[in-house]
């Protein structure tokens, strides 16, 4: 976490947190959604604004974590604003010689791999479970096809429960 977001947490500890407004998409793209957007439905159903900021992306990537209750949130400052996702709290990218990143930029190690019913192929890493980015595939295959990796079939509303995250903290929010 940046310096400068723990200096202004411990200034301002009781800020309240923003539920709904950051998205997280299935290929690790942000969205902003603002009233009107959060209004025509859920994250899955009404985008937003797609983040294309290099500085705001990188600020957001730095500071991106998750609670106890697996909620995740990007700490703005002395405010945590929580992520709507898309499908799971990390998207991986794969490299050529082998490594795998998120879509932050986090080195991660792969300890499993995961097919769901829809053909989605996650990674459980180090860092927790991700889906693959779509682009990547082809190298997934490779991984696959060489014995890297052998996916065990899994159900894709199971995944919250079992890695602990919750699709949605602004609805979650709503329940209590």
């Amino acid at each position: 976490m940046d310096d400068i977001v723990k200096a202004a947490m411990a200034k301002w500890p009781n800020v309240p947190h923003c539920f709904g407004w950051l998205g997280l998409d299935a290929r690790g793209q942000w969205y902003m959604r603002d009233d009107r957007v959060q209004a025509a439905g859920k994250f899955q159903e009404a985008r937003g604004s797609l983040l294309q900021h290099e500085k705001l992306i990188d600020f957001i990537h730095r500071n991106y974590a998750a609670d106890e209750r697996g909620q995740w949130y990007f700490q703005n400052g002395p405010q945590r604003v929580y992520v709507e996702l898309d499908i799971t709290p990390w998207i991986w990218r794969l490299q050529p010689d082998g490594r795998v990143h998120s879509h932050t930029g986090l080195a991660a190690e792969v300890k499993d791999s995961l097919l769901d019913e829809h053909g989605h192929l996650y990674l459980v890493t180090d860092r927790g479970v991700g889906l693959v980015h779509s682009a990547d595939m082809a190298l997934a295959a490779e991984a696959v096809d060489a014995g890297t990796w052998s996916p065990h079939a899994v159900r894709a509303d199971d995944l919250p429960a079992r890695f602990n995250y919750l699709l949605s903290p602004q609805a979650a929010q709503a329940q209590t």
